[in-house]
């Protein structure tokens, strides 16, 4: 039973990843619409909105009413949100309504659900199998991307693949879902008993809300722009770049899973930390070539492949397996204000020509959580 739950997990990641691989319809959407750059990424930033913000509510409704139903009410709803964006090519509202709300609303309810089910069946590994349970949703990316791009080589126009993935992926992750569930006689009397105000006001929340903040912004300011940091990069080089950013993202997952596992969740946070200040640091002199791109993007994938493994770890430790699904889908909040960090990025290139002023300033930012997180470490426990 334990192998299905693993199998499961990452068969319902690799289907809930899948809006990540957003940029290789864009172009067609363009073209067939007759819209702009911005207006084609509404439904994208829309759904990058709605998923964690319906994250803030979902691991309540876990509690509530099991993994098993939580998991198939997303699957419905992110399935039938992409059924539903195929009738875009009416109207491309219905584009941003299913892709963008639906879906949104659709992924926020399950995404929690393998993770915080996973580490209720392997408590000794938290680290390694919520890395497992979340590595699909970075390789979906690049898997869908593949997909995807090779139909529409076909001529077939993004809103027909909207309604073909969109089948594919209810139907998968509703299928997952029946292996979603608690283990046997499993016991929530030995977890700590908190409401949303008293883990808001937690100091530890805090400072791991803060910290996960600066590592997803980092993240999020190269993943959107990776393709410019290299000015004199073809398109094909930059393509490669985001898909060594989506496949270094997945093996990040795991591999820093399995080092969480093996260590205290303060040291394992400070070296993730650490490791994207460094980078940003340093890209300046990494990128120089197109080889120098796919070495920063890979690398800068790895280090955010770990955002999404050791803050969902170190809620587990803190306040215990059960209460992963509600106090991890608050802290997953934090992609709400880390997701301005590429406008933020934008801005500055926009005006100066590079990155550097804006990369530069979120590792301070970095450095300040690093230099909180050492300077805390007497007085709260993480």
């Amino acid at each position: 039973m334990r192998i299905m739950i693993i199998l499961s997990a990452l068969l319902m990641q690799l289907c809930l990843g899948a809006t990540y691989s957003w940029s290789v319809y864009v172009q067609n959407l363009k073209s067939l619409m007759g819209i702009s750059q911005t207006q084609a990424q509404v439904p994208f930033s829309v759904f990058y909105f709605i998923f964690p913000l319906t994250m803030i509510f979902s691991g309540t409704l876990v509690d509530k009413f099991g993994p098993r139903l939580a998991a198939i009410s997303g699957g419905i709803l992110f399935g039938s949100g992409w059924i539903v964006s195929s009738l875009g090519v009416y109207n491309f509202n219905y584009t941003i309504l299913g892709n963008g709300i639906i879906a949104g609303i659709g992924a926020g309810i399950a995404y929690i659900v393998p993770i915080s089910t996973c580490i209720k069946w392997f408590p000794n590994n938290k680290g390694l199998v919520t890395g497992v349970a979340v590595a699909g949703f970075g390789g979906g990316a690049a898997l869908v991307s593949t997909v995807a791009g090779y139909l529409l080589k076909l001529d077939l126009t993004p809103f027909t693949l909207f309604g073909y993935f969109g089948i594919v992926f209810l139907v998968l992750i509703v299928f997952s879902g029946f292996f979603m569930q608690n283990p046997p006689n499993f016991s929530k009397t030995d977890t700590i008993k908190l409401g949303f105000l008293e883990v808001l006001t937690d100091k530890r929340f805090v400072i791991l809300y803060f910290a996960m903040f600066t590592g997803l912004a980092a993240g999020f300011a190269i993943n959107a722009n990776i393709k410019e940091f290299y000015k004199a990069a073809t398109l094909m080089t930059g393509v490669s770049a985001v898909s060594f950013f989506a496949i270094a993202n997945a093996i990040g997952r795991v591999a820093w899973g399995g080092i969480f596992d093996r260590f205290d969740s303060r040291s394992i946070i400070q070296l993730n930390l650490l490791s994207q200040a460094l980078l940003l640091f340093a890209s300046p002199f990494i990128v120089t070539s197109p080889l120098g791109l796919q070495i920063f993007a890979a690398i800068a994938g790895f280090n955010y492949g770990g955002v999404l493994v050791i803050y969902a770890g170190s809620v587990a430790r803190i306040w215990g397996a059960d209460k992963v699904g509600s106090i991890y889908g608050w802290l997953f909040s934090a992609n709400i204000p880390g997701a301005v960090a590429p406008l933020f990025a934008g801005y500055f290139y926009d005006k100066t020509g590079s990155f550097t002023t804006p990369l530069y300033t979120l590792a301070v930012i970095i450095l300040i959580a690093i230099a909180i997180l050492k300077l805390t470490k007497n007085q709260h426990k993480i």
